[in-house]
């Protein structure tokens, strides 16, 4: 009877963590409709109180069905990525620097909304290129972290440890935190302070939202790196948000997947993930290294670039 115990014990944790993710999803859901909801309610009050302000003041010139109809299609070319509004005098959005911002955007799964394909043959390129960019991306960026792990993480973990002596578990846990401490000034606080710079009417918060929306692949719209500037800087200016959009997901990607090497996480997960032991010897022998292997403080032996947290005995 105890072994089927212990077969029931990952299960049930899995079961568990299943709970808890879906009591954080309804969590998330009730604290934005309690934020978010008053704020809806009084923009609209606002819009309605000016529409009716405008219509009352222009009246014998102005029918509301001329103002319903104008607004109705400064709205669409703007789902189209096309501002009406303005004299005119705004950057073109498909010259070439502009629509290879598009692509790595699209294939990036970043998104913003704020350029889509306006042709059917655009359309259909879009679905074509990206069937197939996206998976090549996927494999390009593992390639990149394959090289990029063992210099960036695996290398200066090693260093540190043979050279004065500190514990392996301790010397990548602080490894972790000082990547992650250079990848959020590098690509999330400086380029802030640019777009907050270049950006007049972004506030630094709205700035940091918008590097982390972007580097986190989220790409919600609201806010897009479209600035006015001269016509010479306008492709040096797209070109460097394309440049940044994609060195920034690459740390990020790398920072992630040294933080998923430490022992703490491997921990974490398999104390919840489901047991792929196909017995209970099997399941009872995985325990017994486990117990061995992830001790959170332990000072471990012989090192292996495969898992930065954990090595085998000499």
């Amino acid at each position: 009877m105890e072994p089927a115990t212990g077969l029931l014990r990952r299960p049930a944790r899995f079961g568990l963590l299943l709970a808890a993710y879906g009591l954080f999803l309804l969590l998330g859901a009730a604290v934005f409709a309690a934020l978010e909801a008053p704020a809806e309610r009084a923009l609209l009050a606002a819009l309605r109180a000016a529409r009716a302000s405008l219509l009352a003041e222009h009246r014998p010139c102005l029918a509301e069905q001329q103002l319903t109809g104008l607004l109705r299609g400064v709205l669409a070319a703007r789902g189209y990525g096309a501002f009406a509004l303005g004299n005119g005098s705004a950057d073109p959005a498909w010259e070439f620097t502009s629509a290879l911002f598009f692509a790595a955007s699209a294939l990036t799964t970043t998104g913003y909304g704020n350029m889509v394909p306006l042709s059917d043959w655009g359309k259909i390129i879009s679905i074509l290129y990206c069937f197939v960019g996206i998976p090549v991306t996927i494999l390009f960026i593992r390639c990149l972290l394959r090289c990029l792990l063992p210099v960036l993480t695996y290398r200066p973990v090693r260093y540190i440890h043979s050279r004065w002596g500190f514990p392996w578990a301790h010397v990548a846990l602080g490894h972790s935190m000082v990547l992650g401490l250079v990848t959020l000034t590098l690509f999330i606080l400086i380029p802030a302070i640019c777009f907050c710079i270049l950006k007049d009417n972004w506030t630094f918060l709205e700035s940091i939202y918008f590097c982390f929306i972007s580097l986190s692949t989220i790409g919600l719209g609201d806010f897009v790196p479209r600035v006015m500037c001269p016509p010479s800087l306008h492709g040096f200016y797209e070109l460097s948000i394309t440049c940044y959009l994609l060195t920034g997901l690459l740390a990020m990607l790398v920072t992630l997947e040294t933080v998923y090497q430490l022992q703490e996480v491997r921990a974490l997960i398999r104390f919840f993930a489901p047991s792929r032991s196909s017995t209970p010897e099997e399941e009872d022998r995985v325990g017994i290294v486990s117990r061995d292997q992830l001790a959170l403080t332990s000072d471990l032996g012989r090192c292996t670039p495969r898992n930065l947290t954990e090595r085998g005995d000499p």
